[in-house]
């Protein structure tokens, strides 16, 4: 299997199961809310969204590969783990790179939004016909 068609089963059953063992030990991530190195930590980061969020899923517009670098754009939604459980999404993409051995030793999230746009949609949520 090649690391497209793991990282598209991934995204699938997200944030279940992820295949860690893609990434490098000292992999460097990065998104607007969050930046570290190590794969623990990103095995941290996510399993944070696994125990808080409800309801995830992400949908997978494009993944494709040039050499080195893997690219993808998706939307991430999920329901706040508060009382109204407010419907959020994110939409962005992700910029991968993979060292000599074909790990993925970055992987840099960008947002099509403001932290402050996903940060209201704890009281304007996201309308679910749109989920």
């Amino acid at each position: 299997m090649t690391i497209l068609e793991q990282l598209e089963q991934d995204y699938a059953r997200f944030p279940e199961n992820q295949s860690f063992e893609l990434y490098a030990e000292d992999v460097y991530f990065k998104d607007p809310l969050n930046q570290f190195q190590g794969v623990a930590k990103y095995r941290e980061m996510i399993g944070f969204i696994q125990k808080w969020f409800i309801n995830t899923r992400m949908e997978v517009y494009s993944i494709d590969q040039q050499d080195n670098a893997i690219n993808t754009r998706w939307t991430l939604y999920w329901q706040a783990p508060f009382p109204w459980k407010p419907q959020m999404a994110i939409t962005g993409r992700s910029e991968m790179k993979l060292n000599a051995e074909g790990l993925i030793c970055s992987h840099i999230d960008y947002w099509d939004c403001s932290r402050l746009a996903v940060f209201k949609q704890l009281f304007f949520p996201v309308s679910s016909s749109s989920l």
